[in-house]
């Protein structure tokens, strides 16, 4: 007797999400079936990867993560170009100097900052505050009207600023980043809540909060399989969403990432780009239709990856 190889029914599906303007706009979502599995339902659209770029110096990175971008960290504009040659699908701007606990950058300033950036390159752009709630709030609303009708993703949106983040959206026509603590009853809540605001469906993509390799990556996956379970297996359509991941900064914040060569854990360079491929690995097992990263070598692991995959 031949064996059948058992099959999960769906009876769910991913709502679809167009990101960027133009010819090099991207399709997110659409998937039937649970991460890679084509043996029963289709992934109409591979997972994307955009290259983060910061709007001012970063003062603590390691030397392998500031190596590729050394000559345009001074720079968004030419940081964005020089990712795009990198070949990512999206640049990921992060207005991390906007933080009221850092430099606390006006922002009108880093309003400027995101449309330069946004108009310099030909790819979708993904424009990211510095998650204090209450100037991301202001921070975005500007950002989304100075960059009318580039359907950007703008972010992280969470439950303290989603009406005038989310109001921005939809006037401006651009894609929010819904972020929850990393947990799938909060994720749910505030898609409903922008829901009844009144963001469009294929507006909106889910941010779960991501952990990293060895911390808390094994809770990250537990949640979004849940979520993937949940859109795909019980029709839940608040959870129907594509999910984007911002991974790279928790990867090489971590101590073994800015750790010296060492006898016990080997090559600094090599230890950071593998944590950060296998954190991206793991995350798009669980379900993330975007990613966002830092080291062009990682990337060419983790396209790779997809690549394999997806044949």
């Amino acid at each position: 007797m031949a064996f059948a190889i058992p099959k999960t029914s769906y009876t769910g599906k991913i709502k679809e999400v167009v990101l960027g303007k133009g010819p090099k706009a991207i399709t997110v979502g659409g998937e039937t079936s649970y991460p890679f599995h084509l043996f029963e339902g289709e992934m109409p659209h591979p997972p994307r990867i955009a290259i983060e770029v910061y709007d001012t110096p970063p003062d603590d990175w390691s030397e392998a993560a500031l190596e590729p971008y050394r000559d345009v960290i001074s720079d968004p504009v030419a940081w964005a170009k020089k990712a795009a040659a990198y070949g990512a699908d999206l640049i990921a701007l992060q207005l991390v100097s906007t933080d009221p606990n850092g430099l606390n950058t006006s922002s009108d300033q880093a309003t400027e900052t995101a449309k330069k950036v946004a108009a310099a390159v030909d790819i979708p752009v993904i424009v990211n505050g510095s998650g204090s709630p209450e100037k991301d709030a202001e921070l975005l609303r500007k950002v989304a009207e100075a960059c009318d009708g580039m359907n950007l993703v703008i972010g992280p949106v969470v439950v303290e600023n989603y009406k005038q983040i989310g109001a921005g959206a939809i006037a401006y026509k651009h894609t929010v980043a819904a972020n929850s603590p990393i947990d799938i009853n909060l994720a749910k809540q505030l898609n409903i809540l922008l829901g009844n605001l009144g963001v469009p469906d294929g507006q909106v993509i889910v941010d779960p909060t991501t952990g990293g390799l060895g911390y808390g990556i094994e809770y990250t996956y537990s949640v979004m399989e849940r979520d993937r379970m949940a859109a795909l297996t019980q029709q839940d359509e608040r959870l129907q969403f594509p999910i984007i991941c911002d991974l790279a900064k928790e990867i090489w914040k971590t101590k073994e990432a800015k750790a010296e060569d060492s006898p016990l854990m080997g090559n600094a360079a090599k230890r950071g780009i593998l944590m950060e491929a296998v954190t991206a690995q793991l995350l798009l097992l669980a379900g993330a239709d975007l990613l966002i990263m830092r080291h062009p070598e990682a990337i060419k692991l983790v396209r790779g990856m997809i690549s394999d995959l997806m044949a």
